[in-house]
């Protein structure tokens, strides 16, 4: 595969183009990977707002009525409704692990069987999230098993 990079003038809009043969999973994953890292969001922590890349997430999770971005070592309060998130994050890595969850698929070290059909995901930074029974059939699609 070429890659070609063009510095334009700065009145131009910045573009990315893609030339291929056929559009497989792998060009959507690129694209998909492209939208995610420009994608910001606005984390509280200690009165402060913090710019976080969506590609920077771990899990977003909703623990009475308010909402949380997980990130490798940082939590942080976000204003927006889990449906919401689940909605921006739609065709990402993004999904839904349970009711109050929506898990970041990219950083799953690995997922074993749990208890009553659900699974367990260990993340990167080796903590674990439980996915509910209901929602293991989206990631087996989502890992193409």
């Amino acid at each position: 595969m070429k890659i070609s990079i063009e510095e334009i003038n700065k009145d131009l809009e910045e573009e990315i183009l893609i030339k291929c043969h056929e559009v497989d999973q792998e060009i959507y994953e690129i694209v998909n990977i492209l939208k995610t890292e420009t994608l910001i969001l606005l984390g509280y922590h200690n009165d402060r707002v913090h710019r976080i890349k969506l590609s920077d997430v771990f899990y977003f999770e909703a623990v009475d009525g308010k909402v949380f971005i997980y990130c490798k070592d940082k939590v942080f309060e976000i204003k927006q409704k889990l449906y919401e998130l689940e909605e921006r994050c739609r065709e990402k890595t993004f999904f839904r692990a349970s009711k109050s969850t929506i898990l970041n698929i990219a950083i799953i070290s690995y997922i074993h069987p749990s208890i009553s059909g659900r699974f367990e995901a260990v993340l990167d930074n080796g903590e674990r999230v439980v996915i509910s029974r209901q929602y293991v059939p989206v990631l087996k699609r989502m890992l193409g098993i």
